[in-house]
């Protein structure tokens, strides 16, 4: 039961990752296609960044503590990403420059889309061939 558990938590937290990089993709989509200006668009992707890496930090150690070493390992290069923006201050939209990097910034987050449609479908299929494994060792 603990097992099951520990996947809802991790299922949940990879829609949360999810959906804050889908937010990020829409707005950088509304300021292409000149529906909000530059400033609403970079404050709004701006105030969901530092929960994204927070949650990503989040999800990898609740990989680590629970003994999922291949998902922690398969999670550290988007981790390892993350911190390394974070330290060069990278991770932040600047207003002025957000049209210069508009493209860019497009392919990171749907690079992220990517990343996190690839983990969550190993998570997907780690736990229905955990539970295909328990019911034949039952038969």
């Amino acid at each position: 039961m603990g097992d099951l558990f520990a996947w809802l938590v991790f299922f949940f937290v990879l829609i949360a990752l999810f959906v804050l990089v889908v937010y990020q993709v829409v707005s950088l989509a509304d300021l292409e296609f000149d529906y909000i200006n530059p400033y609403d668009s970079a404050s709004r992707i701006n105030r969901v960044i530092l929960p994204e890496f927070v949650t990503q930090g989040v999800l990898c150690f609740l990989y680590l503590i629970t003994g999922h070493w291949v998902m922690c390992l398969l999670s550290l290069p988007y981790l390892y990403y993350n911190v390394r923006l974070y330290i060069r201050k990278q991770h932040l939209l600047d207003v002025t420059e957000i049209f210069n990097l508009l493209n860019w910034e497009k392919k990171q987050r749907l690079f992220k889309l990517g990343y996190l449609i690839f983990l969550l479908c190993i998570s997907l299929f780690w736990y229905c061939d955990k539970q295909m494994t328990c019911t034949f060792r039952k038969l």
